[in-house]
């Protein structure tokens, strides 16, 4: 057996004993740092530098409670009157990894923040200087903010302000990452709410608001009862906005298969439907609507008109019971507007063996223009009275007017063309034709109230 030399074993004392002085100097260590983590003035330090780094002029925190080497928890954080993105923001059930490394680029840097829940209120802002105290002599050493590398929580309310109220997404899943000085913005889940629109799913979103500039790179909208591939319409919208001089807006907003009756006033939800599908874009110089311009395109397919008074009227008159339930085989338009003017074009709405509409509106302020080309199936005009005193047959020669691509044989369905022009004008030459290979058509003038007296079905005008 080989014995241990005298300095053999005075060497592994003395490492035994700095091992022990080492675990000790650890545990006291670990006891200072909780209890200054839970304490008062701690929780002060870093409430400051939290709400200095979210750009809040002050925020309160819960107690704080150390649970790991380098995590920490607290029931809520709470802040209000911020000076940029965020207006207000109240997060509970907060858990937070402190990484050291960011000591030596002096911050108070936190790895990874989760939130059990909570809700931010957003809101555009004009950029002002922030306030600037005064620091010690020693702060040259110490971190002089807090970085907040990812901040994510389980369910969020992201509200703003519109018509004074409190709307937006609620019950979405929330991730905010830094850019620059400045929080990059993604949600996915919950529900969009902002009457007077319907309630819509959001697939995902994704936002950036920095001090000149807030980004919408996108976001994805769902109609129906949930989200997903049943969901019955889609929307997706991208756009910026500017802040402080630039106030200029632009978006573009797409969308498919959109039932259009939780989109109509309450009035008309049973009245109307269909599934609409289009385009919007829209810009100005700012946010105001006198400045804005824009475009768009819009078709109803699917769309029916149920139970409509103006309908049940014409049913009661032309005793044609099928007028009160119209199924609209084509119903499509453009618009274009610069305000105060809008552009109503390719109007192009037919029922077949029915009528069948086409032409432009033109909105001007208080001023109205345009034309319009109504064709009516001659069954639904022999409730006219003495129609061979208000017909008139002639022979028009000429080029078969326009029809924007609908079929000859289409046409030759239509027995009346009627064409109302200069809508400003309060007495309108009204045609009524055929439109058939000879370009044959049936006219009369209606003047001083005869034509209202004929749909108002006058009995003095049969006189």
């Amino acid at each position: 057996m080989i014995r241990m030399s005298a300095t053999s074993r005075r060497n592994w004392l003395i490492a035994a004993a700095a091992i022990a002085v080492f675990c000790a100097a650890v545990a006291i260590f670990n006891v200072w740092l909780t209890n200054y983590i839970e304490s008062e003035q701690f929780r002060a330090a870093l409430e400051n530098e939290a709400a200095k780094g979210l750009h809040f002029p002050g925020g309160r925190y819960a107690p704080i409670r150390r649970t790991g080497f380098l995590t920490a928890t607290s029931d809520h954080f709470q802040a209000q009157d911020g000076r940029k993105a965020m207006q207000a923001l109240d997060a509970r059930d907060i858990t937070a990894e402190f990484n050291p490394l960011g000591l030596f680029l002096r911050r108070w840097q936190f790895d990874d923040v989760h939130i059990q829940s909570g809700a931010v209120q957003i809101h555009i802002y004009k950029p002002v200087p922030e306030p600037s105290p005064s620091k010690p002599w020693f702060s040259a050493i110490l971190p002089n903010r807090v970085y907040l590398k990812r901040i994510e929580t389980e369910t969020a309310d992201v509200t703003w302000r519109f018509r004074g109220k409190h709307v937006g997404f609620f019950g979405t899943q929330l991730l905010i990452t830094p850019h620059r000085r400045d929080f990059d913005y993604q949600a996915a889940g919950g529900t969009l709410k902002m009457a007077p629109i319907p309630d819509l799913h959001l697939r995902g979103a994704h936002l950036l608001i920095t001090r000149k500039l807030l980004t919408l790179y996108d976001v994805d909208l769902a109609t129906g009862l949930a989200p997903g591939p049943q969901s019955e319409g889609d929307i997706h919208a991208h756009g910026n906005a500017g802040i402080g001089e630039d106030s200029s807006v632009e978006l573009e907003i797409e969308f498919e298969r959109l039932p259009i009756g939780p989109w109509l006033p309450a009035s008309w939800k049973e009245k109307f439907s269909g599934h609409a599908f289009g385009r919007v874009r829209c810009a100005g110089k700012n946010r105001k609507l006198e400045s804005s311009s824009g475009d768009g395109a819009l078709r109803v397919r699917d769309g029916r008109i149920d139970n409509l008074p103006l309908l049940q009227n014409l049913a009661t008159i032309t005793q044609k019971k099928s007028l009160e339930h119209l199924r609209l085989d084509d119903c499509a338009f453009e618009v274009r507007w610069s305000y105060p003017k809008i552009d109503i074009e390719k109007i192009d709405i037919e029922a077949r063996g029915k009528f069948r509409m086409e032409g432009k509106i033109s909105i001007n302020g208080r001023s109205l223009g345009g034309a319009v080309q109504l064709g009516i199936s001659r069954e639904y005009l022999d409730w006219l009275p003495n129609p061979e005193e208000v017909f008139t047959r002639h022979v028009s020669r000429g080029d078969p007017p326009r029809n924007h691509g609908m079929a000859k044989k289409r046409i030759r369905r239509l027995i009346g063309r009627l064409t109302l022009t200069c809508l400003q004008h309060a007495h309108a030459l009204v045609d009524v034709g055929e439109a058939n290979g000879e370009c044959e058509a049936l006219a009369f003038a209606a003047f001083h109230g005869k034509l209202a007296a004929v749909f108002a079905h006058d009995a003095t005008n049969n006189q």
